[in-house]
């Protein structure tokens, strides 16, 4: 609450000086609608709508890593526009939909945006940064930073010895099934997801660390599924860990430059100053389409993949039973029995990813609720008529004589 006080201080001040009228649109937006309450989980939906595309501009709200991206773009040409059963305009407005990506074939086939917010602009990537750290656990594999997923995550961060997290590999990191307790509940401010952030951490060790480790266990590690944000935060601890580097860093190595991201991206930083591994990375919709582009095409760098051979098939497929018919947990992406993965984050983000159609479908919104079965389920409806869509157009297609 003081950090936000002061916040209010020093935008009336520099307003005195001139800074008002030279501040763009955006954060004269967020300084209308500061939050009031440090966790984000709180906010109402003008903060939220005003803070999701400045998170990374006002360092005294959350300070980030930048993710650098290179001076060759990946190109995504303009392909003919895909006509889809359902009224976008109408799903996008009961989505609160800020941008929406469709690229088919390497074509974008569908582009909008919505909130006053532009294909120039950064959006926050909330738990769709948790498929971008796993996929850092493969190239640090591939590396040779990590011997194995069957590793024990202490042997990475000795912190965790003699916590439950003593005798969970890495494997159990990535599928979510460590075994020890946890509560994701987004609307309980008690919860671990609430708590976990706020936490004051034991000098000279990482938020994160602190708080995992007092846990205690409900079950054998690798017997029960629970969705964990604080082990994907572990996770990007392991990778740093292992690597020596910041995960911005890596991401900008492996992916960001290589690859050809058309903008620097950032990563928020933990109150230790470690990339949030489980959430927060902010970047523009394209370019999150662009990362479904990567992964439909093996993780290849100039025709090189930088993960190991398996990986992609391991980390895309069933790992762990959700309890949901015809969906999983792979290694940090949600898994569809129809050989379709995504990446999902809390009040609408998605990267939706169909290898057998080319398909990525990259959104970025602001739900009224952190998860919402009613608009979680409206939106897979949508995932579905841009596949029937696209299958009604190869129906179509007259093969050469």
């Amino acid at each position: 609450m003081k950090k936000l006080i002061l916040a209010i201080i020093l935008v009336i001040g520099g307003a005195a000086g001139g800074f008002w009228a030279t501040t763009d649109d955006d954060i004269k937006a967020l300084v209308s609608s500061l939050p009031t309450d440090a966790n984000v989980l709180f906010w109402n939906t003008a903060q939220r709508d005003a803070a999701f595309r400045t998170l990374d501009r006002l360092p005294i709200l959350a300070k980030s890593n930048i993710i650098e991206s290179g001076d060759d773009v990946y190109a995504l040409p303009k392909g003919t526009p895909i006509k889809i059963g359902t009224d976008v305009d109408a799903y996008m407005k009961a989505q609160r939909t800020a941008g929406l990506v469709i690229v088919h074939d390497g074509k974008i086939r569908y582009e909008k945006y919505g909130l006053g917010f532009s294909g120039d602009g950064k959006w926050t990537s909330f738990s769709v940064a948790k498929s971008f750290t796993s996929t850092l656990v493969g190239a640090a594999i591939k590396d040779g930073y990590i011997k194995s997923i069957e590793d024990k995550v202490s042997a990475y961060i000795p912190d965790l010895k003699g916590s439950a997290y003593d005798d969970v590999t890495i494997r159990q990191l990535l599928t979510m099934t460590s075994g020890v307790k946890w509560n994701e509940d987004y609307a309980d401010p008690k919860s671990d997801v609430a708590l976990f952030n706020q936490h004051k951490a034991k000098d000279g060790m990482d938020v994160t660390v602190s708080y995992m480790r007092t846990l205690p266990r409900e079950a054998p590690a690798g017997s029960k599924w629970v969705y964990k944000t604080g082990e994907t935060n572990l996770i990007g601890v392991l990778v740093s860990s292992a690597t020596g580097k910041k995960l911005s860093e890596y991401l900008s190595e492996k992916v960001w430059v290589p690859f050809g991201m058309e903008q620097d991206a950032t990563w928020l930083l933990g109150a230790t100053g470690h990339e949030i591994s489980g959430c927060c990375v902010q970047a523009s919709v394209r370019d999150f389409a662009r990362f479904g582009q990567f992964m439909l095409g093996g993780a290849a760098v100039k025709g090189k993949s930088i993960l190991p051979d398996d990986w992609i098939a391991a980390a895309t497929t069933k790992q762990a039973s959700i309890g949901d018919p015809g969906k999983g947990y792979g290694f940090q992406w949600w898994t569809y029995d129809d050989g379709s993965y995504a990446a999902q984050g809390i009040f609408g983000q998605g990267i939706f990813i169909d290898p057998k159609r080319k398909l990525v479908i990259a959104s970025n919104s602001n739900w009224p609720k952190a998860t919402d079965d009613k608009v979680g389920q409206q939106r897979e409806a949508f995932y579905r008529s841009v596949q029937a869509a696209i299958d009604a157009e190869t129906a179509n297609i007259v093969p050469p004589k």
